[in-house]
C-alpha cells in the first residue's frame, strides 16, 4: 500500500473563507461615551491605551467589534466610569448597555449561524489515544508518542489553537501504525498474558554480599532502607521483556516503624540506570509492622522494571558510601525499612480480549493464529466482497456515523487494488484501515453549522464525559434519532457520569482547567520547605480529584470550590497538613475545623503548588489564577513597560511593599484591584501547600523567620477583609458568578470554542437552571450539555 494516497486523504481538509460581516451600533452610544468616558480615553495618552475618539459605530473590523464589547462589559459591571468619577444614572447606564449590546449580539449570532461558533476541531492527543484504543481494542499508551499540544485559553480542545503541521502528520502516521501493528499482532497470535510468583530471595540481589541498589536478604525478607540514593530498591527480576501492562502484587511489612505512623513507600517504574534517570509513578502505600498486600498496575516499556522503596522525606535518611549499599549498612544506622515477603508479577491487558479484537478487524472470518512470534492468517472464500463489508463497517465506527457509499468507495477501491496486486486479505485490510485512520473524517469532528445532528451530538457528549468515541448505546440512539430528545439526553448524561469511565471526566477537565498538568513543573526547595516529597504531591492530586468527583457525584454547590467543611486525606497528607487523627494509606473524607486553616478547593495543596514557583509565592500569579479559573474575571496581560515583581527571599521587603509601586500606576491599578484581593488572601500558603504565618528569610544559606504575612485587603467593590475566611465569605455572597464561570469553562472545554459576547444569555440560563440545586456541579454540567451552546456547532 502506498503512503502517498494516505497522506493525500489526510491533507485534503476543507478551507473555509470567512466573509466579514458589518455591525452597526446606535449612534447615541457615542453620546454616552462622550459624557462619561472621553475625559480619560482620548488621544495618544488615553488610559489603558483605549482611544474612543476614532471608534466607529459601523464597521466590519473585528478589532473595533472587540472594543465595543469591552466597553459594554465594563460599563455593565460598573467599572467604567471608575467609582471616584461622576456616575451616569442607572437608567442611562442600562439604556446604553441594552441598545449597544443588541446589534453586537445580533452580528455575532449571524456569524455563528453562517459558520458555526466552533470552527474545524480535531481530536486532542489524549482523545486520539483513547479512540484508537476503543476502535482497535488495544491498550498501548499513545499520547506520549505525539508532539506536545498548545493550550489555547487553557485548553487543548479549543479549535482556534489547533493546527496540523507536516511534523504532526508524520507523527500521526507513526501512531496509527503502532496501533494497527498491536491490534493485528494480538488478533493473529496466541495470547501473551502470564504470571509468576517470586519469593523474597528471588527479589533480592543475586550475589548476597555484593554492594548494589537491590534489596538485601534479612531474616528471610528482601529489605531496602530509607535513603535518597537514586534507584535504590530496584527489582531487576521484574524487568519487562516486552512493552505492556504489568500488575505487581507485593506482600510487605515495615522495619523500625516510627511511633506515630507507618513507613510510606513509593512504587515507580523505569530503566533504573543512570542513562535513563526518569521514573514513572505507579503508586504508594504505608507499610506497618504487620505484613499486608498491595496491588499496582503500570505500563512498562521493554527493559523497564519496578522500584519499591521507602519514600517519606521525613524519615531519617541513610548514608551509603560510593552510591551502593552493602549488607548490614542500613541496620547499623537504625533506619526505617521495607521488608518484602513475596511478589507476584503478571503480564495483563486492559480492555477487550483478543477474540473481540479479531471480531472488530475481521468480522466472522476464520483466523488461524500464529505461534508466539509468527503472524497468523485470515481465511476468506470471497476476499473482495469480505473486504468491502469489513471496510464499510470499520469506516462507520471510525467516522462515528453511518457512511455513504460515495464516502467509502475510495477505500474499497484501494483494498481491491491491493488484492489485485497480490497482497493478502490481511495486508489489504491493514493498509485500508490505515487510510481510514488518516482521514479528516476520523481525526476531525464532523459538524455542520446550526444544530448538531444526533451523531455529532453523540460524539460531542462522549468526548466531553469519556474523552473517547461514542459507545454502542449512544450510536444506537443516534441512529434512531432519539438522542436530541431532552429526557433521553439527560438520561445519557447520567449514564456516562455513573460509568467507571465517567471519572476520567473530572481528571481530564481538572488537568487543564486547574493547571494540574503543571504540578511536576517545579519542586519546592528542600531547605526552605522540608518534608515535601513525591508521595505528598501525588496525595495532593488525589485529594483534588476526589474532592471534585464527590462534588459531581453528590451535586454539591460550586461554592465548595471556595470554601468547604471537608476534604479527602490519607495519613501522609494529613501529617503534612498538620491535621491529626487520620490513619491509613487510603483517602478518606475528613471534617475540617477552623484551626486546620483549610477549606475549599482553593486552599488545597495541589492548587497552591501549581500557582507558585517552588521557592516563592506571588499574590499576582495566584490572584490572576484564582480570578480567571474560579471567579470568572478576565485579567489582561500587563503593560509592556512594567517590570515583573520578584519576591525578596532575603526578607528585606514584603511583597506588599514591592507591589505598592504597581498599584500607584494608573496603567496597573485597574487590574491590581481585581488581582490583589484573592492573591493576598492566599499568601499564608507557601509554595509547597503548607500554612505559614511568616515569610521565610534566607541569609548565608540558612532559613529564618521573615516578615509577618498580612492578608488584609479590599475587594474590587470596596468590601474589606482581614483574613482568608472573611475573603471566602465575601466571594460566596455571589455563588452565581462562580456557577457562570464553571459553565463557561465547561463550554470552552467541551465544545472547542470559548464563550463569546453573544453566548452570555445562554450562560445566564444555565446559571438560573442550576440555582434551585444551589448551583450544584452536576446540575451545571447537565444544564450546560442540554443548552443550545452545546447542541449547536
Amino acid at each position: 500500500m502506498r503512503t502517498c494516497a494516505t497522506i493525500l486523504l489526510f491533507c485534503c481538509l476543507p478551507l473555509v473563507q470567512l466573509a466579514a460581516g458589518e455591525f452597526s451600533v446606535d449612534a447615541a452610544a457615542k453620546d454616552f461615551l462622550a459624557a462619561n468616558c472621553m475625559d480619560c480615553h482620548q488621544g495618544q495618552d488615553a488610559e489603558a491605551g483605549l482611544d474612543l475618539t476614532d471608534l466607529p459605530t459601523a464597521s466590519s473590523d473585528e478589532a473595533a467589534f472587540d472594543k465595543w464589547v469591552h466597553i459594554v462589559e465594563r460599563v455593565q459591571s460598573g467599572e467604567m466610569p471608575p467609582r471616584d468619577y461622576d456616575q451616569p444614572t442607572a437608567e442611562s447606564r442600562s439604556r446604553f448597555v441594552k441598545k449597544t449590546s443588541a446589534p453586537l449580539i445580533a452580528h455575532q449570532r449571524q456569524q455563528h449561524e453562517k459558520f458555526g461558533r466552533v470552527r474545524g476541531r480535531r481530536l486532542t492527543n489524549l482523545q486520539l489515544e483513547r479512540t484508537l484504543q476503543d476502535l482497535l481494542g488495544i491498550d498501548i499508551p499513545l499520547a506520549s508518542r505525539m508532539p506536545e499540544e498548545l493550550r489555547t485559553y487553557g485548553y487543548t480542545t479549543v479549535a482556534a489553537g489547533q493546527s496540523i503541521s507536516h511534523f504532526q502528520l508524520e507523527d500521526h502516521l507513526k501512531v496509527v501504525d503502532v496501533a494497527l501493528d498491536e491490534a493485528f499482532r494480538r488478533a493473529l497470535s496466541e495470547p501473551d498474558e502470564w504470571s509468576k510468583r517470586l519469593s523474597a530471595e528471588q527479589v533480592a540481589r543475586r550475589l548476597k554480599q555484593r554492594r548494589c541498589r537491590e534489596p538485601e536478604m534479612l531474616d528471610g525478607k528482601a529489605v531496602v532502607w530509607s535513603s535518597r540514593l537514586i534507584f535504590y530498591g530496584r527489582l531487576p527480576v521484574t524487568t519487562a521483556r516486552q512493552d505492556g501492562w504489568y500488575r505487581l502484587k507485593i506482600k510487605a511489612s515495615a522495619l523500625n516503624v516510627p511511633e506515630d505512623h507507618g513507613v510510606w513507600c513509593t512504587v515507580r517504574t523505569g530503566k533504573c540506570v543512570s542513562s535513563a534517570p526518569m521514573l514513572a509513578w505507579a503508586g504508594a502505600f504505608e507499610a506497618t509492622r504487620e505484613p499486608q498486600e498491595w496491588t499496582f498496575e503500570a505500563w512498562l516499556s521493554e527493559g523497564d522494571m519496578f522500584e519499591v522503596r521507602p519514600g517519606d522525606a521525613t524519615l531519617k535518611m541513610g548514608r551509603f558510601q560510593g552510591g551502593q549499599v552493602g549488607v548490614g549498612e542500613g541496620t547499623s544506622q537504625n533506619l526505617c525499612g521495607l521488608a518484602t515477603h513475596e511478589v507476584e508479577l503478571e503480564r495483563i491487558h486492559k480492555g477487550p480480549d483478543d477474540q473481540q479484537i479479531r471480531q472488530w478487524l475481521f468480522g466472522d472470518l476464520k483466523v488461524q493464529p500464529g505461534a508466539k512470534r509468527t503472524a497468523g492468517t485470515v481465511v476468506s472464500d470471497s476476499p473482495q466482497q469480505d473486504a468491502a463489508a469489513l471496510i464499510k463497517q470499520f469506516a462507520a465506527r471510525a467516522f462515528r456515523r453511518p457512511v455513504a457509499d460515495d464516502v467509502v468507495a475510495p477505500y474499497i477501491a484501494m483494498a481491491k487494488q491491493s488484492l489485485a496486486d497480490g497482497d493478502s486479505l490481511m495486508e489489504s485490510l491493514r493498509g485500508t484501515y490505515r487510510a481510514i485512520l488518516c482521514s479528516p473524517r476520523f481525526l476531525h469532528f464532523y459538524e455542520e453549522p446550526g444544530q448538531l445532528d444526533d451523531f455529532a451530538l453523540a460524539a460531542r457528549l462522549s468526548y466531553l464525559l469519556w474523552g473517547t468515541t461514542p459507545d454502542d448505546e449512544l450510536m444506537s440512539l443516534a441512529t434512531a434519532g432519539k438522542l436530541h430528545q431532552p429526557a433521553e439526553l439527560n438520561r445519557q448524561i447520567e449514564r456516562l457520569l455513573q460509568h467507571s469511565r465517567g471519572q476520567d471526566f473530572v481528571k481530564d477537565f481538572a488537568h487543564q482547567w486547574l493547571d494540574l498538568s503543571e504540578i511536576d513543573f517545579t519542586e519546592p526547595d528542600r531547605k526552605l520547605y522540608p518534608g515535601f516529597d513525591v508521595i505528598v504531591q501525588q496525595s495532593m492530586l488525589d485529594e483534588t480529584h476526589t474532592f471534585l468527583q464527590t462534588m459531581l457525584d453528590q451535586d454539591l454547590s460550586v461554592g465548595n470550590l471556595i470554601d468547604s467543611d471537608f476534604t479527602f486525606l490519607n495519613s501522609r497528607l494529613a501529617r503534612y497538613y498538620d491535621i491529626k487523627g487520620v490513619e491509613g494509606d487510603e483517602l478518606r473524607q475528613v471534617s475540617l475545623k477552623p484551626d486546620h486553616k483549610r477549606g475549599g478547593l482553593v486552599t488545597q495543596g495541589a492548587i497552591m503548588k501549581v500557582t507558585a514557583n517552588g521557592t516563592t509565592t506571588s499574590p499576582v500569579i495566584r490572584g490572576v489564577w484564582v480570578s480567571e479559573r474560579l471567579l470568572g474575571v478576565d485579567i489582561p496581560p500587563p503593560p509592556k513597560n512594567v517590570s515583573a515583581i520578584e519576591p525578596d527571599i532575603r526578607g528585606a521587603k514584603t511583597i506588599r511593599e514591592q507591589l505598592a509601586k504597581h498599584k500607584s500606576s494608573p496603567d496597573c491599578a485597574s487590574c491590581h484591584v481585581k488581582i490583589d484581593p484573592p492573591g493576598f488572601a492566599l499568601e499564608n500558603f507557601d509554595p509547597s501547600g503548607r500554612w505559614r504565618n511568616f515569610y521565610p528569610a534566607v541569609a548565608k544559606g540558612r532559613r529564618s523567620k521573615g516578615p509577618k504575612i498580612d492578608v488584609e485587603f479590599d475587594m474590587p467593590d470596596g468590601r474589606h477583609f482581614d483574613t482568608l475566611p472573611q475573603f471566602q465569605k465575601l466571594v460566596l455572597d455571589n455563588k452565581s458568578a462562580l456557577a457562570a464561570n464553571f459553565a463557561r469553562q465547561l463550554v470552552a472545554y467541551g465544545t472547542g470554542a470559548t464563550c463569546s459576547f453573544a453566548d452570555q444569555e445562554v450562560i445566564n440560563q444555565i446559571v438560573t437552571q442550576s440555582e434551585e440545586a444551589d448551583y450544584g456541579l452536576r446540575s451545571i454540567v447537565a444544564a450546560t450539555v442540554t443548552s443550545s451552546l452545546f447542541k449547536t456547532k
